[in-house]
């Protein structure tokens, strides 16, 4: 049930929507309450924060005025766009939804929210809630009215919202309307920074929308009919490429910060930045299904995000390729489900992480397994990377999972050991000096003899988490795509299924480790992306079957609208933790390729 704009709502995570525009990205609940989008870019200032900000920061609800049901709620076809019924009375109200993601070569703002409602059998009372108020000190707006309508306005930032019904709309007062079937009405939000405020007439704003979903389904098309778990794959992609930001082809984690992974604790982090490690499993996705163009764009990228601080690669970077901003936390920010601090910035951008160059490298190993060329740039920076890590891997570093005490991690020995195969696999067809491949051999084979020797606990049969520790690591759970050991070998299949006895949440859910080896007060939830992991590993051990079952228990999780956060809590099955993950769509994209391939 939803309800009128009234009290402070809680809203679970996984009922919200995201709308995108490959810029940045909205997030809407099931009561048509858009509460949260950052501008002019994911990583910029709210505009309406009250996902983590409460009612101070602002929202934009469009929906019911009164107590409602949704009776549906879903993803046009292979779109961006999002469909929410409500039955009302003796009649049904539908908020049709989305961003505009191609505004080249048309004068249109770069940000544009375009949200219709229409009703059905008879006529129905909504209502608009229009509050922007931007930054962190929740700034409310210089307010002008124009005949195309509402002008809102903080200095280099300005909004403008248009109505087709002439609502005289005030920014904080609820505005009613009423729907008759027939004669739907047109909002329209248009977003400038630094630039002019360009107004869009509402039809017109409409037939931009419909333009858009088709250039998404024909984009989507491209995607193999025979391929296992497709419409969930295609959600994926669709999410993972409104997630990427077209200017700079660079991914974000997530579009939120502080999302809780412990509801009420402080393990709430800032994700709207750029890991090279997420991204690059997504560049494997993209290549996986035939888009190369998504992996191109990426790698170009990072060769210029990394030029100033290579041959280093940083565990995180802005999406404009810079020195992510110090952490600190939000003063008075309330949190989602009052979980404090709500924090911008992330101080992980500091961590030396060994696996970032495994990843990073096994990328562009896979884009040469697709045929393509390396630009002799983008190699050089690649050749600086596996030299770092020849250099390096010796040392204690933070993992995967950035936890805030170096130690000698097994996964990152095992990353370490795949970026220098994977550049000596490249450098079969691209130059490379003698010195530099002995180099890299002599590192590699060192880095298998220890691990084999350190990393493996013969007493559980299975690798470890870092050396002389008997905790297991989820992250383990790649061994079998790296060919140190064979796939089929006891100590990978060992692995494998120590992780997935001994690090079980059940219902086909893992913790990444186990709970409460981080450091950290208080626990957190099962980590999704392990439980794809898991179903990559047991396709490449031989056991597709078990990889298939596991796999439809898995999409059982995702929300109505085929969505996934970071964690689930194993108890409730709430999600918890930034969302949409990029991590979770791009795993579950590489599990359903795995069972294509097994």
């Amino acid at each position: 049930m939803t309800g009128p704009t009234g009290p402070e709502r809680s809203t679970p995570i996984s009922d919200y929507g995201l709308l995108g525009d490959t810029r940045t990205a909205a997030l809407v609940a099931g009561d048509g309450g858009l509460d949260w989008l950052c501008v002019p870019r994911f990583d910029g200032e709210p505009l309406f924060g009250r996902l983590v900000g409460g009612r101070a920061a602002g929202t934009f609800r469009v929906g019911p005025d009164g107590p409602a049901t949704v009776v549906r709620r879903r993803y046009r076809p292979h779109t961006a766009t999002l469909e929410t019924t409500w039955a009302v009375g003796g009649g049904r109200l539908t908020l049709t939804e989305g961003m505009i993601a191609e505004v080249r070569h048309r004068l249109l703002p770069a940000t544009l929210i375009v949200r219709r409602l229409s009703a059905e059998a008879a006529a129905v009372d909504a209502v608009v809630e229009f509050d922007p108020r931007l930054g962190e000190s929740h700034r409310r707006p210089r307010v002008r009215q124009r005949h195309q309508g509402l002008v809102c306005e903080w200095g280099s930032v300005a909004v403008a919202l248009g109505t087709t019904a002439g609502l005289a709309i005030a920014p904080g007062q609820p505005v009613p309307v009423t729907v008759s079937p027939g004669r739907p009405v047109d909002l329209v939000l248009a977003v400038a920074h630094r630039e002019p405020l360009i107004h869009v007439e509402p039809s017109a704003a409409w037939e931009l929308l419909v333009e858009d979903e088709q250039r998404w389904q024909s984009w989507s098309a491209d995607v193999d009919e025979s391929l296992p778990f497709r419409e969930e794959v295609v959600r994926s992609l669709l999410t993972l490429r409104l997630l990427t930001y077209s200017p700079s082809r660079a991914p974000v984690a997530a579009p939120t910060t502080s999302l809780p992974e412990d509801p009420g604790g402080i393990r709430n982090w800032d994700y709207r930045y750029v890991w090279p490690r997420d991204a690059s499993i997504g560049v494997s996705a993209f290549l996986g299904v035939g888009k190369p163009d998504e992996a191109q764009g990426f790698l170009t990228w990072l060769l210029h995000a990394s030029r100033l601080q290579r041959p280093r690669l940083p565990a995180l970077l802005t999406l404009h390729g810079r020195q992510v901003p110090t952490e600190r936390d939000l003063p008075g920010w309330p949190g989602y489900l009052d979980s404090v601090p709500v924090r911008v910035g992330n101080a992980a951008a500091g961590q030396h992480q060994l696996d970032v160059y495994g990843w990073v490298i096994d990328a562009a190993w896979g884009f040469v397994q697709a045929g393509h060329r390396l630009y002799s740039e983008t190699w050089r920076a690649a050749r600086g990377f596996a030299d770092v890590v020849a250099r390096c891997w010796p040392e204690p570093d933070a993992g995967i999972w950035e936890v805030r005490r170096p130690a000698q991690h097994v996964h990152s020995k095992l990353m370490g050991w795949l970026a220098l195969d994977r550049a000596l696999r490249i450098a079969e067809t691209h130059p490379l000096s003698a010195r530099q491949r002995r180099r890299w051999q002599r590192a590699r084979e060192a880095i298998a003899a220890e691990v084999r020797t350190r990393g493996y606990d013969p007493t559980v049969g299975s690798y470890v988490r870092s050396y002389g520790s008997p905790d297991l690591d989820a992250a383990l759970l790649v061994l079998p795509l790296l060919d140190l050991d064979s796939a089929g070998s006891a100590r990978v299949r060992g692995t494998v299924d120590a992780i997935r006895d001994r690090l079980r949440a059940g219902d086909g859910l893992l913790y990444r480790y186990p709970p409460g080896r981080d450091g950290f007060p208080g626990v957190e939830g099962a980590f999704l992306p392990c439980s794809f992991w898991l179903v990559q590993a047991l396709a490449r051990t031989g056991r597709r079957a078990e990889a298939i079952d596991l796999f439809q228990t898995l999409r059982q999780h995702a929300t109505a609208l085929g969505l996934y956060a970071e964690e689930l809590d194993p108890a409730t099955g709430a999600h918890l933790g930034n969302f949409p993950q990029t991590l979770t769509h791009a795993a579950l994209i590489q599990a359903a390729l795995a069972i294509r391939d097994a």
